[in-house]
C-alpha cells in the first residue's frame, strides 16, 4: 500500500474520530454523574443534524450561528429528557432506567420521522464549499480540517468549563459523591440537568459536522451512537479524556480497516474493539479497577 493512501486514511480517521469523541463525551459525562448509559444520546446527535439543517435552509443562517442555535436547541431537549424520563427514576434500579433510555431513543426516532419525514436529506454545498488541499502528494479537503478544528475548540471549551468554573467544580463534586455534594449546598438535580445540556449540545455539534459530509435521516444516530458508546468504554467510561482518546482511536481504526481490508468490516471493528477491551481491560484505557461493596 502506498504511504499516501495510509496518510489520507489517517486524516479521515481523525476527522471521523473527532465526531465520535464529541458524542462519547455526552455518554461519559452523564455516566460519571449518575451512572446512566443514556442510549437516547445518539438520537440527540440526529436531532442536532436536523436542527442545523433547518437553521441553514429555513432561517438562512450561516454555519456558526446555525451551530450555536442547534446546540442550544439540543441542550433544551437533553434537559427535557432528563426532567421527564430520568429524574423520576433516580432511586429506581439501573435496569429500569436503562430500559427507559432505550424507550426514549425509539420515541425520539419515531417523532423525528413523523416531523421531518423518512427521506434522506443533505446540507447545501454552499455551507462549506468543498476545496481540495494538497500536502505534497497527499490530498485532503477543507471540510475535514474544519470538522477537526471545530471539534477541538469545543473540547477545549468543555475542559475550561469543567475545570475552571463553579458549575464545573460542582459537576466534579457530584460525580465524586452526590450525597456529600448535596450536604454542601449543591443542587444535584440542577447539576445533572446542566450535564445533560452540555452533553446534548456537543452531540448536536457532531450531528452538524457529520451532516456536512453525509446525508441525514431519522435513524442516523443509531450506529454512531453505539460506536461513540464503544469509544467511551474504550477510553474508560466516566473519564472525559478517555472519551476523547477513545473517539479518535475508533475513527482511526475504522478507516484503517477500510484501507487495509474491506469497507464491509468498518462497522464490525467497533464491536470487536468492545469485546477485546471488556476481556482485557474492562475499566478502559484510562480507567481504574474499583471494588464495589455489595
Amino acid at each position: 500500500m502506498q504511504w499516501q493512501v495510509l496518510v489520507a486514511q489517517l486524516i479521515n480517521g481523525i476527522a471521523l474520530g473527532s465526531t465520535y469523541a464529541l458524542i462519547a463525551l455526552g455518554y461519559t459525562m452523564v455516566y460519571g454523574i449518575i451512572r446512566l448509559i443514556n442510549f437516547a444520546h445518539g438520537d440527540i446527535f440526529m436531532l442536532g443534524a436536523y436542527f442545523g439543517l433547518i437553521a441553514i435552509t429555513t432561517l438562512n443562517l450561516s454555519l456558526i450561528p446555525a451551530l450555536i442555535l442547534s446546540m442550544a436547541a439540543a441542550a433544551l431537549v437533553g434537559i427535557t429528557l432528563d426532567r421527564i424520563a430520568y429524574r423520576p427514576l433516580r432511586q429506581s434500579p439501573r435496569i429500569t432506567v436503562l430500559i427507559t433510555a432505550i424507550g426514549a431513543s425509539l420515541l425520539i426516532q419515531s417523532l423525528a420521522q413523523l416531523i421531518f419525514g423518512a427521506d434522506f436529506r443533505s446540507y447545501p454545498d454552499t455551507v462549506i464549499p468543498r476545496k481540495i488541499i494538497r500536502m505534497g502528494s497527499v490530498i485532503i479537503n477543507n471540510r475535514q480540517i474544519i470538522i477537526f478544528g471545530t471539534a477541538i475548540l469545543l473540547m477545549i471549551l468543555l475542559h475550561l468549563i469543567v475545570n475552571y468554573t463553579k458549575l464545573g467544580k460542582a459537576m466534579r463534586a457530584v460525580s465524586m459523591d452526590k450525597e456529600a455534594a448535596q450536604l454542601m449546598g449543591i443542587n444535584v438535580d440542577r447539576i445533572i440537568a446542566f450535564t445533560f445540556a452540555i452533553g446534548s449540545a456537543l452531540a448536536a455539534a457532531a450531528g452538524i459536522l457529520v451532516g456536512i459530509l453525509y446525508n441525514i435521516d431519522p435513524y442516523m444516530g443509531t450506529l454512531p451512537g453505539l460506536k461513540a458508546f464503544v469509544a467511551a468504554v474504550l477510553g474508560g467510561i466516566g473519564i472525559i479524556p478517555g472519551a476523547v482518546i477513545g473517539g479518535f482511536l475508533m475513527g482511526i481504526a475504522e478507516n484503517l480497516v477500510v484501507a487495509f481490508g474491506s469497507s464491509t468490516y468498518r462497522d464490525a471493528v467497533a464491536f470487536a474493539i468492545l469485546i477485546l477491551i471488556l476481556l482485557i481491560k474492562p475499566s478502559g484505557l484510562l480507567g481504574k479497577r474499583v471494588r464495589e461493596k455489595v
